[in-house]
């Protein structure tokens, strides 16, 4: 259904998305995920019309709908495209009924069909009882709730979303995901959802491209992110918590000297699973002494980090021993990584 191919997007010597590509099948719910800055809002402009790339093609369905090498793309009201915002944008002049029926009014729908529809989608959101109400008289939650029936209206084929719950609170952004992935599967169309929120993307997604730095560091399903990362990046920023990365240019654990080889001799990672992870308040061998930082309850066990300058590392665990912060903490590393990542941040083992 969506295609990127090598796509390309600078702002003056900036390069905000740089060789993206990536296919998406019919129905897919694909999440764009990274930290600030690494370009998935830029991409989901170029999907959405909003911005012409530099270079390379996107197309919908087998259609070309931008080609950044020529300088052309389709208008984005021709693409078939629902856009919710990071912020609802929805008209403080009209009721909930009119913001839903508008984009319906401007696509020549006949009136009797845009009531029908606006009825329609309404209770699919669980809001038919707002209609007559304005935008200033309901919650933040429930103008969420209008600004995605708005979009889905007019049944575009294609949904897209710009981190669309990053305005609600903890309860309900949870409530959210389970609404958003229900409108979903009753519209059958292909999602796109940016966020920087990796429990996000692990809960929604059926597949996931983690961005950073204006490329993709790693696309497939969000299953095997975390059982199977490509890179450093990834390893250090998917997961719950995510992997504990450790330097293997001079380790002080011989079980680690042999692999530095697979890195070429030079520096290279070392990836420990938080769960492989013991602690102790008494030194045992080839342990990392470290500073306790933070514990925090995690599903029945205790998720415990250490920190000593620029190291940190989180362990989850059953029974944590007796600490208070600021006092040594040993961590028992297993014989061996769950990966090794080279200099270049790329899986080397």
């Amino acid at each position: 259904m969506i295609e990127v191919s090598d796509i390309r997007k600078r702002f003056d010597d900036v390069w905000a998305v740089h060789g993206v590509s990536f296919q998406v099948p019919s129905g897919a719910f694909l999440v764009l995920l990274g930290p600030s800055g690494c370009g998935k809002s830029t991409m989901l402009r170029m999907l959405a019309g909003l911005e012409m790339p530099t270079g390379g093609t996107i197309g919908f369905d087998g259609a070309v709908v931008s080609d950044g090498d020529r300088g052309w793309m389709t208008d984005p009201a021709l693409r078939n495209v629902g856009l919710v915002f990071q912020s609802y944008a929805l008209w403080p002049h009209k009721t909930v009924a009119g913001n839903v029926e508008w984009p319906l009014k401007v696509a020549n729908w006949a009136k009797a069909e845009r009531k029908a529809r606006v009825e329609e989608v309404l209770n699919l959101l669980a809001i038919g009882n707002l209609a007559d109400r304005y935008p200033n008289e309901i919650s933040g939650g429930q103008q969420q709730r209008v600004a995605i029936a708005r979009m889905i209206g007019p049944r575009p084929g294609i949904l897209l979303f710009d981190e669309p719950l990053s305005n609600l609170d903890a309860k309900l952004r949870v409530e959210m995901r389970t609404e958003l992935l229900r409108v979903h599967r009753a519209t059958g169309a292909t999602s796109v959802y940016v966020t920087h929120d990796q429990v996000e993307a692990m809960t929604m997604a059926s597949h996931v491209a983690v961005m950073d730095n204006g490329r993709v560091e790693q696309f497939g399903p969000p299953d095997m992110l975390v059982s199977q990362p490509a890179t450093a990046f990834v390893a250090s920023f998917v997961g719950t918590p995510p992997g504990n990365l450790l330097r293997l240019d001079a380790p002080a654990d011989e079980r680690l000297a042999g692999l530095l080889p697979a890195a070429g001799g030079g520096p290279a990672l070392a990836m420990y699973r938080a769960e492989d992870i013991a602690v102790s308040a008494e030194p045992t061998e080839y342990a990392v002494a470290l500073e306790f930082a933070e514990m925090s309850p995690i599903a029945g066990r205790a998720m415990i980090t250490g920190v000593n300058g620029d190291l940190r590392l989180t362990a989850v665990v059953d029974r944590p021993p007796p600490l208070r912060p600021g006092e040594r903490i040993f961590f028992q590393l297993p014989e061996k990584p769950a990966a090794v990542f080279g200099a270049d941040g790329a899986r080397i083992a």
